[in-house]
Order: C-alpha cells, then sequence, then structure tokens
C-alpha cells in the first residue's frame, strides 16, 4: 500500500525511442503523474532545413496537447507532418510502454 501512494504522488519519467524519419528523428520524454500523462516533451525533432525546423515548431506542441487529451499515445497527428506525427506516436508508446502505462 506504502508504495502505490508514493507512485500517486512521484513523476515518473520515461524517454521513447528514438524514431528515424527521411527529415530526422523523433523522440519523446514522457511524464506521468498520479496514473495520468501530464506532460510529453521533444528530445529530439527534424531541423536539418528551414521548413523541417518550421513544420517542427508548430506541431510540437499540438501532438503534446493531443497526446494529454487522449491520455495515450493514440493521437490525431497533425496535417502536413505525417513522417513527424508518426514518429511521436511511435517514440511516446515506446516511453509509455517503459513505464508501464495503459497497459
Amino acid at each position: 500500500m506504502r508504495r502505490s501512494v508514493l507512485a500517486l504522488l512521484t513523476a515518473l519519467i520515461a524517454t521513447g525511442a528514438a524514431v528515424a524519419n527521411p527529415y530526422g528523428s523523433v523522440q519523446v520524454r514522457a511524464t506521468v503523474k498520479a496514473g495520468r500523462l501530464t506532460d510529453v516533451r521533444f528530445l529530439q525533432l527534424p531541423s536539418g532545413d528551414p521548413t523541417s525546423q518550421s513544420i517542427s515548431d508548430q506541431v510540437a506542441p499540438v501532438l503534446a496537447q493531443q497526446a494529454i487529451a487522449a491520455q495515450s499515445a493514440n493521437v490525431a497527428g497533425v496535417s502536413g507532418a505525417t513522417y513527424t506525427s508518426d514518429g511521436y506516436r511511435q517514440s511516446l508508446q515506446s516511453a509509455l510502454d517503459k513505464l508501464g502505462f495503459g497497459s
């Protein structure tokens, strides 16, 4: 019982796998607290050229909001950012699996 209470009070953090795509890699870090996905941060985003950097800057907050609202890696993604959205799903699912979240 004591351990479960501590787990509810402590933030659990895991880094997902880096997922390569033609424009760069996507990798996220997920935070779960009190049994809820509370934060998703990008550690890597495609940024090798100005277009990729611009797209990444725009989609990062949208994907994080979608994941927190869904409480899973099952996000709609962002039109025009298919590779980044797919990599995000995969990396986030990897992080959530490490945490045993949603299992």
